[in-house]
């Protein structure tokens, strides 16, 4: 089977050719083929339809929880690090069509890439089959992931926990630096999070804030992997 056949299969939902090509279409690709249309718009159109299916689902899932609760429990799902797992869940990567330098440099393993890949096709099933539709595919693709953001408790936080653990290591104080590529439009933010000289962590998002959270996530995990598990620390 043919990595877009693959992916369509995976995904659930039929996709027009030229839609579905679009969707696929990262700008690295259309800059070197004479300024082809990118996957931007869709991912912008994609981005919006899995927020408010996403914060529904939350709304109506956890009633009694207060706003900033969901908006953690929002954050762990919609970001480049969760949507990233979803996009090599559904082997984006082979399909994607990308440009030289993109291709020499491990982009079809990229996790800001795979990420707004998914919202591109996201936007794409919205365009085709409208709202009813793009939601159940929404729902595929990210509800066993609500259900494991759910048992995270204080680690929804990723940058506070980090410091918890840092600080209760005797480690010092996490240090963030962002850098943003991409039109306004389609902004995306690449974050490192060290302690002293040594690099802990990286992520990448649509936000800086949802980059460093990322970030803290990667260096959180590698730090409670080095500490013996009986003596295991958890904020």
């Amino acid at each position: 089977m043919q990595p877009v056949e693959a992916l369509i299969e995976r995904l659930g939902v039929g996709l027009d050719a030229e839609l579905l090509e679009r969707a696929l279409t990262h700008r690295s690709f259309a800059y070197e083929h004479g300024g082809l249309p990118t996957n931007e718009r869709l991912e912008f159109l994609g981005d919006s339809v899995l927020g408010l299916v996403v914060t529904d689902s939350l709304y109506r899932t956890f009633p009694d929880l207060p706003e900033g609760q969901l908006a953690k429990l929002r954050a762990a799902v919609v970001n480049a690090r969760t949507l990233a797992t979803i996009g090599r869940e559904l082997g984006i990567g082979p399909a994607l069509r990308l440009g030289r330098g993109e291709e020499a440099t491990g982009g079809r393993d990229k996790a800001s890439i795979l990420a707004d890949t998914v919202e591109a096709l996201i936007g794409a099933v919205f365009v085709q089959h409208g709202i009813e539709v793009a939601s159940a595919t929404v729902h595929r693709l990210v509800d066993t992931h609500v259900e494991s953001s759910s048992t995270l408790g204080a680690a929804l936080d990723w940058k506070t926990s980090l410091q918890e653990l840092t600080a209760a290591l005797g480690l010092g104080v996490p240090l963030y630096v962002v850098t943003e590529d991409g039109p306004d439009h389609a902004k995306t933010f690449e974050a490192r999070v060290a302690l002293g000289e040594e690099l802990l962590g990286y992520g990448a998002g649509r936000s800086k804030k949802t980059a460093e959270q990322a970030a803290a996530a990667t260096a959180y995990e590698e730090l409670q992997s080095r500490v013996p598990h009986e003596e295991s620390v958890v904020p």
